[in-house]
């Protein structure tokens, strides 16, 4: 596992490198209530970039485009930096909402949006091309086949390098996948999805769908908003009325996790929050984990994070106590995998012998 910023990693099915750890740029402005001036934002890629990073996560919408414009106005304040210049940089962004209201073709997977989308994230961020651009989210109102071949458009017209997908499901993924190999159009290398020890679901489809289809997988909320930082306990709850979102979350089982996180934070001498991260980035699939800041100080902590290596006993507790509950037929597989392999029955349907190894006659078979 990668222990600093600059032990880079592949993404997907691809040579694109990438830092282990990814700058998610959603705090960059202050227009949606909650993040930082251009000033602050700047000092945080300094710091980012400083430490070896080079991977920075953003979206068109993201504060209404002022996250990507602030980006832009680093590269030119940087423009032949050696170290900050845009072209040693991996941007990625992403397109599909809606920054026009009225406009019923602002937003969407569609041919004309997407092509705006991309025209406009390259004059916010002062650039020619954009090294991944990830569909935000599934737009079940365009065929799927209209999307990729618009996306192949823009990489074989040079405005993209790579592609992929984010929070869509995993059917959807998979039919994009192989309909680009089937065409020859540009293959999707990553899947950006929620992932955290609060947020597993993905195992079940998402995550092993990606592994066998080459996409890199890019977590984003690996804190779940800031709980698995261990700020909530059992004594200081969130305000009444606020953090609705955190507040669901926030039960016994949570609680005990964040027990065990605790200990084995003492263990490592290091933050509850560090443990999670160093969970996340540990797990089958994962390739670069996307980290949020407002302040120096988190950030410094979040990179730190790659200094702490939990042991397989300390993740496999953790899992036990996160273990979720996945979708029809994960478990039925995986107990008709078991029970081929030991010579046992399913449901009381003997397994077959030909698979366990000890063939029968066609006679006795049938």
């Amino acid at each position: 596992m990668p222990t600093q910023l600059d032990h880079y990693v592949t993404l997907g099915r691809s040579g694109l490198r990438v830092s282990p750890l990814c700058l998610g740029a959603m705090t960059f402005g202050t227009e949606w209530g909650m993040g930082v001036e251009e000033a602050e934002s700047f000092a945080l890629l300094d710091r980012y970039l400083g430490s070896g990073g080079t991977f920075i996560d953003t979206a068109n919408i993201y504060n209404k485009g002022h996250s990507e414009k602030i980006l832009g106005d680093y590269f030119t304040r940087h423009s032949g930096d050696a170290r900050r210049g845009r072209d040693r940089l991996v941007i990625a962004t992403k397109w599909l909402g809606n920054l026009w209201p009225g406009d019923p073709n602002g937003g969407g997977a569609h041919r004309k949006s997407l092509t705006d989308a991309v025209h406009h994230s390259l004059r916010r961020m002062k650039t020619d091309y954009i090294d991944l651009l990830w569909l935000h989210f599934h737009d079940r109102h365009t065929p799927i086949e209209e999307t990729m071949r618009a996306l192949d458009d823009l990489v074989r017209a040079g405005k993209l390098r790579y592609i992929g997908f984010s929070d869509t499901p995993a059917w959807k993924c998979a039919q994009a996948q192989l309909i680009a190999e089937f065409r020859g159009w540009s293959p999707l290398i990553g899947l950006q999805i929620e992932y955290s020890l609060l947020e597993r679901t993905v195992e079940g489809e998402l995550i092993p769908m990606a592994r066998e289809l080459g996409m890199g997988v890019t977590p984003w909320s690996p804190l779940k908003g800031g709980i698995l930082t261990g700020k909530y306990t059992r004594e200081s709850m969130p305000e009444r009325g606020r953090y609705q979102e955190d507040s669901k979350h926030l039960n016994d089982k949570t609680f005990a996790l964040l027990d065990a996180m605790r200990a084995i934070a003492d263990e490592h001498g290091c933050t509850v929050a560090q443990v999670a991260l160093a969970w996340v980035r540990d797990r089958p699939g994962v390739e670069s984990t996307i980290i949020g800041a407002r302040t120096i100080e988190q950030l410094d902590a979040n990179i730190a994070s790659l200094g702490v290596a939990l042991t397989k006993a300390q993740a496999d507790r953790l899992d036990a106590l996160s273990t979720p509950t996945l979708s029809f037929p994960r478990d039925f597989l995986e107990s008709v995998s078991v029970a081929i392999q030991n010579g046992t029955t399913v449901n009381g349907v003997p397994s077959d012998p030909w698979i366990n190894g000890t063939p029968q006659s066609d006679d006795e078979r049938w």
